[in-house]
């Protein structure tokens, strides 16, 4: 199945059904009155997240989504149907846009959350409404409301706990394939990570959930190579394993481009608590790592991990140091729902 994190829809709401101008005909009734019925309200168009999607692929074959119309009224006070409501189906970690792709309109990132896009518009009032004691025989009815219609951005940020960051043949892919069950594309040239992949691994007895993306490059912000643009994935992440390969002539330099690109990128990414580690350390010999590790923690300002999805080595401190991260936030966000609920304006 392809990925695709970003699609345009059109969606549109019922319009209700016009209301019935109607009067009772019945032998030996003379003044029947009127019976005319409502109209039917317009179906709503609906977003709901669900299980077993990780695309909006759908969406790239089928943009228009329209709910159903509402029925007209009709004689002896019969009210015309409801219009059926249409779902957009998405997967967690959705966004809904405005047209402008900047105004948030939704953000869907529970199974079974529900969210209305578009509400049908009412169904009009037969000439019944209208009877008075001065208007017995009203010849009126409403016409019924125009359904909404509107253009929307649907924009796929994948929820994981923690994200992979470094250049391109960082290591990244490999240290997903060796901690979980995923099977990303690996090679030995750039860019072999084209989309954002997921993998679930675990250490101590607890799992949680690691995403890969495509690798950054100087001047990703401005588009070159596959630019930022995948960086939105790991917006919802706790924590940031950056991945440095050790066997560069410029380790120094390759730490400093991703930091340069997370700053470039805005948002909160930059404050992301961050692990650091040096990869494919299986690579060289024990003098070259120290001084590999020596550089790098100068720059970097705080102790670094060395590992190698290879043999193994030091990738499950990795997890483990991943995992504190993860449980912190955790609690950060626990003790800051609890004050949100005892705090009464």
């Amino acid at each position: 199945m392809k990925f695709l994190d970003l699609a345009k829809v059109h969606i549109r709401s019922g319009s209700g059904g016009n209301g019935c101008i109607s009067f009772r005909r019945e032998k030996y009734i003379e003044f029947g009155g009127p019976d005319g019925g409502d109209g039917g309200d317009g179906g709503d168009v609906w977003v709901e997240a669900v299980e077993g999607l990780n695309t909006l692929i759908d969406f790239r074959y089928q943009q228009h989504f329209f709910a159903d119309n509402g029925r007209p009224g009709m004689g002896r006070q019969r009210t015309g149907a409801d219009g059926k409501d249409i779902v957009l189906r998405v997967p967690i970690g959705t966004e809904i846009l405005d047209e402008d792709q900047e105004t948030l309109i939704a953000d869907v990132t529970e199974v079974g959350q529900r969210i209305l896009l578009a509400k049908g518009g009412n169904g009009g009032w037969g000439n019944l409404h209208f009877k008075t004691s001065t208007n017995q025989a009203p010849r009126r009815a409403n016409p019924g409301q125009d359904g909404v219609e509107r253009t929307l951005w649907l924009r796929l940020k994948l929820i994981a706990d923690a994200g992979l960051l470094g250049l391109p043949n960082a290591g990244k892919s490999t240290f997903l394939a060796a901690t979980s069950n995923a099977r990303p594309k690996i090679a030995d040239y750039p860019f072999t990570t084209l989309h954002p992949n997921l993998g679930v691994v675990g250490v101590d007895g607890v799992e949680f959930v690691i995403a890969d993306i495509p690798g950054l490059i100087a001047g990703a912000h401005e588009g070159r190579g596959i630019g930022d643009r995948f960086l939105g994935h790991v917006e919802r992440c706790s924590v940031l394993l950056h991945l440095v390969d050790c066997t560069s002539e410029t380790v120094v330099e390759d730490y400093r481009i991703i930091i340069h690109e997370l700053d470039a990128y805005g948002g909160h990414l930059a404050e992301k608590p961050r692990v650091t580690a040096l990869n494919k350390v299986d690579a060289l010999d024990e003098d070259r790592r120290d001084e590999v590790r020596a550089e790098l923690e100068a720059e970097v300002g705080r102790p670094i991990l060395m590992l190698s999805s290879v043999s193994g080595e030091g990738v499950t401190e990795a997890l483990r140091a991943l995992r504190a991260e993860i449980d912190e936030d955790r609690l950060r966000h626990k003790a800051t729902s609890e004050e949100l609920e005892t705090w009464h304006p």
